[in-house]
């Protein structure tokens, strides 16, 4: 089965396999995980931040971020379609007492001139705006590289604002790959940043916080607060640390495919890509026939060995990674040509 639903569902090669099972460990609660302790230093030093830490997801990476910039009773502001306000369960209202704002973009993407109007006047009546949150890659935006100056002109704004920044950068090597920017140069407009193995780089679990010293100080306390204390983690800091040295620069492997499968998209008279252009490893297009929803163009994918993810009863997702060979992406755009065929 050709699994296109996400880029979560690689397996670790056995290389990945030999160094986690190799991993030198320690107890990273009451001490130091020496291999934990490794990959938070690579982090810090690959993203340009002082410090990083290890946790089991992204999701926890994110709400602590918000925790650690705001106070219960705190607003942030965030793009419309973004994963912390769409797929984290609103976290940030249950755990940390945040309210948040949300804006439109377009595929994810926002303009400064969105925003400015939209800090809180200092009021007893109303909450405080503390933070802006932006996401690169978009998930929801199917992939898409915000350009540079655009985000560079959103952190700067907020900084001459007194505003914190956060970016969730669960797929920001996507980026680096697509674009040639460094992660680090990404990063250095934000206070803080979030970055996932699981995803593109194929590791089993695991993401970093990265910020200042003191951030990551106070991230780490809320980490143990949020349960995210784990003892010898070293053992899946091991394949984190394989992924960040090893599968960054293969990326550019993923996106070609899904330039691919995008291309086998525009050959179908009843789909519609919902953006064009095809930035990194996301593909997300819409079924136009009246006569097609999204379950049975589905099953016709399946019965073809393709898997891929609804994300709207009318809107396809298909995520390509590692774990699919260029044979494969042949395959599914074979898939594709097949259900996307008028059906009685």
């Amino acid at each position: 089965m050709i699994d296109l639903r996400s880029d979560t569902v690689t397996r670790p090669c056995s290389k990945m396999i030999a160094a986690m099972a190799s991993a030198e460990v320690g107890d990273d609660v009451i001490d130091v995980d020496p291999t934990v302790d490794a990959l938070q230093r690579r982090t810090a030093e690959v993203l340009g931040k002082q410090a990083a830490i290890f946790m089991p997801s992204g999701s926890m990476t994110n709400q602590i971020a918000l925790r650690v910039h705001c106070l219960p009773g705190d607003e942030f502001i965030c793009e419309e379609d973004c994963h912390i306000y769409n797929y984290e369960q609103a976290a940030f209202a249950q755990l940390s007492g945040l309210a948040s704002r949300t804006v439109l973009g377009q595929n994810g993407i926002l303009e400064v001139n969105r925003l400015r109007h939209l800090i809180r006047p200092d009021n007893e009546h109303m909450v405080r705006t503390r933070l802006v949150c932006l996401e690169n890659t978009h998930n929801r935006g199917g992939g898409k590289v915000w350009p540079y100056e655009t985000m560079k002109d959103v952190c700067d704004w907020a900084h001459e604002e007194g505003l914190k920044t956060h970016l969730d950068g669960a797929r920001l090597f996507n980026a680096v790959v697509a674009t040639g920017v460094s992660a680090a140069r990404w990063s250095e407009n934000f206070d803080s940043v979030s970055v996932c193995f699981s995803k593109g780089l194929g590791a089993p679990v695991g993401s970093c916080l990265a910020g200042s010293e003191e951030f990551i100080q106070k991230a780490r306390r809320a980490r143990k607060l949020f349960g995210g204390g784990m003892r010898q983690a070293g053992y899946i800091a091991a394949g984190a640390l394989y992924a960040l040295e090893h599968n960054v620069d293969r990326l550019v492997e993923d996106h070609a495919h899904a330039r691919l499968l995008a291309d086998a998209i525009r050959t179908c008279p009843n789909l519609r890509l919902a953006s064009d252009v095809i930035d990194t490893n996301i593909v997300i297009f819409d079924l136009t026939s009246p006569m097609t929803a999204a379950p049975s163009f589905l099953g016709a994918l399946e019965s073809r060995g393709v898997r891929a993810m609804a994300i709207h009863p009318k809107r396809i997702r298909l995520v390509t990674h590692l774990d699919v060979s260029r044979d494969q992406i042949a395959q599914a755009c074979d898939a594709i040509r097949f259900a996307a065929q008028p059906r009685m």
